[in-house]
């Protein structure tokens, strides 16, 4: 990408284009910085666009979603964060940051891309888990230095997102957060976690359980390593969402109905939440902001969009009757010039 233009090459999926944005020394020093935008080709400018971004141990690879969002009036683009999928480099630490703000300029450098492609568009940002708390942070303080209109961000989905961390409680308490903290300053690449069996990957994978294709170097079927420095900054994301944020735009939270163990059966693993306690998202997801609309979604998997056929549908069908508000709401009254959100 250059000053002024955007220059696109094929991407690692038939039909999408990629542009790769250079953001710089990371801060962290694991060398330079760079984040992937993807977008579907030869598609023409639109009223609405939609920019997805993945979670923890994930990439853009749904191309069911974006074909479903493309069929709802939407153009779709999608953001590889730094040290995520396509923007991952050798000798960096997969996904690792200190400070989950610094994803704050690849976020506004995408939406402006978007925003230059579709003069007057309204942008839907889309956020699945830890990406769901990155953006919802995100916008709140867009929110609250009165950027959200300038931006022409309209609307928030967000696809089970990680409001909390999961677990006994104890790992929930301020000794055990002002511990990590530390460690954090002293050892901050150190793992907490290792990788696990892959239960929940294995319900996903084509080659295994599940019915989705993708690449097992971006997204391995027992995860990343968590480090010590990344889960305090997932941690100090969670205490300011606890706080209340206003991400200032209309928002969808779809989740399942109920968490499932990953270590249960497979047929178990199949239908319910394997990764995050849904019982948290109900209850933070008041934090959000205050035009939230919180929708549980029978048997769907932690990703509500990679669920089996029949919970798949429900929300596809639940984001439908959302999305029918949203883009009725944009069509009678288009973005104003002003600047304030």
């Amino acid at each position: 990408m250059t000053a002024g233009r955007t220059e696109w090459a094929d991407d690692v999926l038939p039909g999408y284009q990629q542009t790769t944005m250079a953001l710089g020394a990371d801060p962290d020093g694991e060398g330079d910085l760079f984040a992937t935008l993807v977008r579907r080709t030869d598609e023409t400018p639109a009223p609405h666009a939609v920019l997805a971004v993945h979670g923890f141990t994930d990439y853009f690879f749904n191309t069911e979603l974006a074909d479903h969002f493309t069929a709802a009036g939407l153009r779709f683009y999608a953001l590889d964060q730094h040290k995520c999928g396509r923007s991952w480099r050798a000798g960096q630490t997969p996904h690792f940051t200190t400070d989950l703000a610094r994803y704050d300029r690849e976020l506004e450098r995408a939406v402006a891309v978007v925003a230059a492609e579709n003069p007057g568009a309204r942008v839907l940002v889309y956020g699945h888990s830890a990406g769901g708390l990155i953006v919802s942070l995100w916008l709140d303080r867009v929110h609250r230095r009165r950027a959200t209109t300038a931006l022409s961000i309209g609307g928030l989905v967000l696809n089970s997102p990680w409001l909390d961390l999961h677990g006994p409680a104890i790992l929930r308490t301020r000794v055990t957060s002002t511990a990590i903290g530390a460690m954090s300053r002293v050892r901050k690449t150190q793992v907490v976690r290792g990788t696990g069996k892959g239960s929940y990957g294995l319900t996903l994978h084509r080659d295994y359980d599940g019915e989705f294709e993708y690449n097992l170097q971006w997204k391995p079927l027992g995860g990343f390593p968590v480090t010590f420095g990344w889960i305090n900054a997932i941690r100090r994301g969670h205490a300011r969402l606890h706080r209340g944020l206003d991400v200032g735009v209309p928002n969808l939270i779809l989740r399942s109905d109920h968490s499932v163990a990953e270590t249960a059966d497979a047929s178990t693993m199949q239908r319910g939440d394997a990764v995050l306690d849904v019982s948290q998202i109900a209850r933070w997801a008041g934090c959000i902001g205050n035009r939230s609309t919180v929708v549980p979604v029978r048997d769907a998997k932690h990703d509500v969009f990679l669920s089996l056929s029949q919970p798949r549908a429900a929300a596809y069908r639940e984001l439908d009757g959302w999305l029918a508000g949203y883009l009725g709401h944009h069509h009678a009254a288009p973005p104003a010039s002003t600047g304030r959100g």
